[in-house]
């Protein structure tokens, strides 16, 4: 079998970005489902609207937002959380998910997803966050852990701690990123060894059922500094940790990301069927056995 095709249809897909726009379209490959933004679609009519509903006709989607800032003690924007009901009325998506961050104060909007401090205090926050999300879309959200470069002298509780008191109490899922995990681990100071270990203790450490997207990508090495880009393909070292979480949480839709440098479609593609391969590989007698 060659490597770009998926066995059996495998809970693969890719982030589609506008340079694959029309390429997709003509040649429908064979993709479980299709990732994009939600703010890209925000508005109520034009060409983009017309774009995503015509792959909502060929692909189940997953509208992954940048911009609830889930964590901020702000509260939700009203008018962000309009435009994302009306989306998903339209679309009727498979999944809706954001991030574990924060960017919103009451007079400031940025788009940068800053991380959390994991207290007690920021737990109560984006729980209610994201229970008014999921009370509005009539529907459970999935929540992504982040890549960060700092962390907070005051957390009181452990990231696995954090997702699963939230998923408990609000019902919401995880959308679990491990390039985010190795890229904390090795800017944390672990070299690729330590860095797979570490990451497969944070899954360990997550209730199992929670886990309702994966997502895969890659990440730039910098002389001091290990920076989440997505724009490369994914690295021994993850794939390492995604065989890993599959073991532990069984085969979960999983999404190839790539945002920067975007290469050609092809490349998503074999991306995309390397994962449908790791999925074969778990369901073959001598991982069984293993």
């Amino acid at each position: 079998m060659h490597r770009s095709e998926q066995p059996d249809r495998a809970p693969v897909g890719i982030g589609w970005r506008q340079p694959h726009y029309a390429q997709l379209r003509e040649q429908r490959p064979a993709l479980a489902f299709l990732e994009v933004h939600s703010e890209n679609f925000f508005a109520r009519g034009g060409a983009a609207l017309q774009v995503l509903q015509g792959a909502r006709a060929d692909y189940p989607i997953s509208l992954h937002g940048v911009g609830l800032s889930l964590g901020s003690a702000a509260g939700i924007d009203p008018w962000h959380l309009d435009q994302l009901a009306a989306l998903v009325e339209r679309i009727e998506p498979m999944q809706v998910s954001d991030h574990a961050s924060f960017a919103r104060l009451p007079d400031l909007h940025a788009n940068d997803l800053l991380p959390v401090a994991f207290t007690r205090q920021s737990l109560d926050v984006m729980a209610a966050n994201v229970q008014q999300v999921q009370e509005r879309l009539r529907r459970p959200m999935l929540v992504e852990n982040l890549s960060a470069y700092l962390g907070f002298a005051d957390a009181d509780l452990s990231e696995p701690e954090f997702f699963n008191a939230l998923t408990r109490s609000t019902g919401c899922g995880l959308l679990l990123d491990v390039n985010n995990l190795v890229v904390n681990a090795l800017n944390a100071g672990c070299k690729d060894a330590a860095a797979v270990h570490q990451a497969c203790a944070w899954i360990d450490a997550i209730r199992p059922g929670t886990v309702g997207e994966i997502h895969l990508a890659g990440h730039a090495r910098l002389e001091h500094l290990v920076i989440d880009d997505h724009g490369s393909r994914v690295c021994p070292a993850v794939w390492q940790v995604y065989r890993h979480a599959m073991r532990h949480f069984g085969v979960v839709p999983s999404l190839i990301e790539w945002d920067t440098d975007v290469p050609e479609l092809s490349v998503l593609l074999d991306e995309a069927a390397l994962a449908a391969l790791c999925m074969a590989e778990l369901n073959s007698p001598q991982e069984s056995l293993a």
